[in-house]
């Protein structure tokens, strides 16, 4: 297990959580309540990112194993989800233009923040993919730290999302969106060749 490892985990999965999309989506759907609410609703948040993140991608090999699915199908299936919701991050300008509703006890934390702004179906492929295709216990780790990291750096962004807010503007957000959106399509990309050149090799 090496840095550099943990470090590339880390900034795939950051950018997969489109951080600074949920960052606009937070700010928009707080504002005007007390700071103490929003910041134990970014701890309520990234709680439940990181539970989601790990399940998907603990038992992503189980989950391909009862479904009869192979990887690289899985691969070409979420790279195309992951490039269409890159694309729609990038032209959505990263505000959106509607809220969905809470959960029935007006907690925002689950749905909509976790679910599905952060952890979206993209994210889902990518962490299935990643938890099933595993070729060593030590890759498994680095793998797992990235994720921990990735997700408390998110939750660092929503706990300090007021100074952010004051720091970048309502267009620094956009900017650092749509930036957001164009890694996640060349990520999908990627995605997509390798899995349907395991195929045509297979």
């Amino acid at each position: 297990m090496t840095v550099s490892a943990i470090i590339g985990v880390f900034v795939k999965i950051f950018f997969l959580l489109t951080p600074f999309f949920v960052l606009s989506v937070y700010v928009t759907l707080t504002r005007g309540e007390p700071e103490i609410s929003r910041r134990r609703l970014a701890v309520r948040t990234t709680v439940a990112v990181l539970v989601i993140a790990m399940v998907l991608y603990l038992f992503g090999e189980q989950i391909f194993r009862y479904l009869g699915i192979t990887l690289d199908a899985f691969r070409i299936g979420s790279g195309i989800v992951l490039l269409l919701s890159g694309i729609e991050v990038v032209r959505g300008g990263g505000v959106p233009t509607g809220v969905r509703q809470a959960d029935d006890d007006g907690d925002i934390s689950v749905v909509p923040l976790a679910i599905p702004y952060t952890v979206g179906p993209g994210t889902v492929g990518t962490l299935l993919v990643m938890g099933a295709g595993v070729p060593s216990t030590e890759v498994r780790i680095a793998e797992i730290l990235g994720i921990i990291f990735a997700v408390f750096a998110l939750g660092a962004l929503l706990f300090f999302s007021d100074r952010l807010e004051r720091l970048l503007k309502r267009k620094g957000l956009n900017i650092l969106s749509k930036l957001t959106g164009l890694f996640l399509a060349a990520l999908a990309s990627q995605i997509i060749f390798e899995g349907v050149k395991n195929i045509l090799e297979s």
